[in-house]
């Protein structure tokens, strides 16, 4: 059977406007728009305040957008209440946060199983603890984020993201808070993680040299796509 052409993400004519404390407004996008084709690995760039982590939590339907709007796989963000908007991104999409975002209470493994668990999908723990073990951690399960270094709470965050098999993977500064060397390993592996898994990325980042490893560059300016 042919494979619908429809992309999954279609971003149309977006802007975000807040209201400030004098009154006045301030416009953080600008009239954009782009579409993602399945499986397409895209980096969204710019300097600090361009509007990247905005357009990444408009993406996520984690806040809404002043016009415009946003399509997941056809279905428009903007006709969906708070609940359904959380049941579309359990459904559909996996996180990586630069500050990894990870439950304290919650030891590696329990972390992993949350989405699954959530979702209500089956084996949550069995496949946790493959996942756990495909980013080189199956000796932390146990562990508790306190205990984990900066590098072995992102490649947990990895196993909680692509656990799910979303179709698109969202990913805002995943190597922020890292060094060199860790950050180019924990880069190495979402990109193999997202090429066996076939899963689509949007990744927000101030490097360069990363966002050139992705199959597209969109760069913001002051709110507004300057290439795309």
């Amino acid at each position: 059977m042919q494979q619908s052409q429809e992309p999954i993400v279609d971003v149309k004519q977006l802007g975000k406007i807040v209201a400030l404390a004098d009154g006045g407004t301030l416009t953080i996008l600008h009239d954009i728009s782009f579409a993602v084709a399945a499986a397409e690995t895209v980096a969204i760039v710019g300097a600090s305040g361009s509007g990247k982590s905005t357009l990444l939590g408009l993406l996520a339907g984690l806040d809404i957008a002043s016009q415009g709007d946003v399509l997941i796989r056809g279905r428009a963000l903007s006709g969906l209440s708070e609940d359904g908007r959380a049941q579309l991104r359990g459904a559909m999409i996996g996180f990586v946060f630069q500050s990894f975002q990870l439950l304290p209470a919650l030891t590696a493994l329990e972390n992993v199983m949350l989405p699954l668990e959530l979702a209500g999908r089956p084996r949550a723990r069995e496949v946790a603890v493959a996942c756990l073990g495909r980013v080189g951690l199956a000796e932390r399960l146990t562990h508790y984020p306190k205990h984990l270094s900066g590098g072995e709470q992102q490649r947990v965050a990895l196993a909680r993201a692509f656990a799910t098999q979303p179709a698109l993977l969202l990913a805002d500064e995943p190597t922020g808070n890292l060094d060199g060397d860790t950050g180019h390993q924990i880069i190495e592996l979402m990109f193999e993680l997202n090429r066996e898994a076939g899963t689509t990325m949007i990744l927000v980042t101030h490097d360069e040299a990363l966002a050139a490893r992705c199959g597209r560059i969109i760069r913001l300016s002051a709110g507004r796509v300057v290439i795309s």
